[in-house]
């Protein structure tokens, strides 16, 4: 039977238990033993992450983070005058939420990634600046607003 249990989960890792009780025509608890016991599983959520990064972005952003710091081992104040920001969408509603997308693990494999790449009707972009303090300003853009360097401009 843990053979079986195995190859439902292995098939499809998002079943639920009680799919994979309908599968197996196992009890609840059985079940759940041979997925925790025998075979070491853990339901976990989904981790989002803002997006999944291309090899060529990892590269430059280990650049950047190389260049800050080196220059704030030179300069102990460069820190505080650096002033950076995030551009996140702010969604009405996401249609799959953790939970959902929650999955079975193995205990060696790694925690399921999913870029938020869902878009919604009921969205604005939110644009917020921060310095080694904290929190500087934050604005919603209008709906419909491109966002480029003359609308950074006349926001700071």
């Amino acid at each position: 039977m843990v053979a079986k249990v195995r190859t439902v989960v292995r098939n499809n890792r998002r079943m639920t238990v009680r799919e994979i009780v309908d599968d197996c025509g196992i009890s609840m608890g059985s079940c759940d033993a041979i997925l925790t016991n025998d075979l070491h599983m853990k339901r976990v959520c989904v981790k989002f992450v803002p997006c999944l990064l291309t090899d060529d972005h990892r590269e430059q952003r280990q650049t950047i983070a190389c260049d800050l710091f080196e220059r704030s081992c030179e300069d102990v104040q460069f820190p505080k005058n650096i002033v950076t920001d995030d551009e996140s969408w702010v969604y009405g509603y996401d249609p799959e939420t953790k939970q959902q997308l929650s999955q079975w693990k193995g205990p060696t494999s790694l925690r399921p990634k999913k870029g938020r790449q869902v878009q919604s009707k009921a969205k604005v972009v939110l644009l917020t600046f921060f310095d080694s303090e904290g929190i500087v300003h934050h604005e919603y853009a209008p709906n419909g607003q491109t966002i480029n360097k003359e609308f950074y401009v006349k926001v700071l």
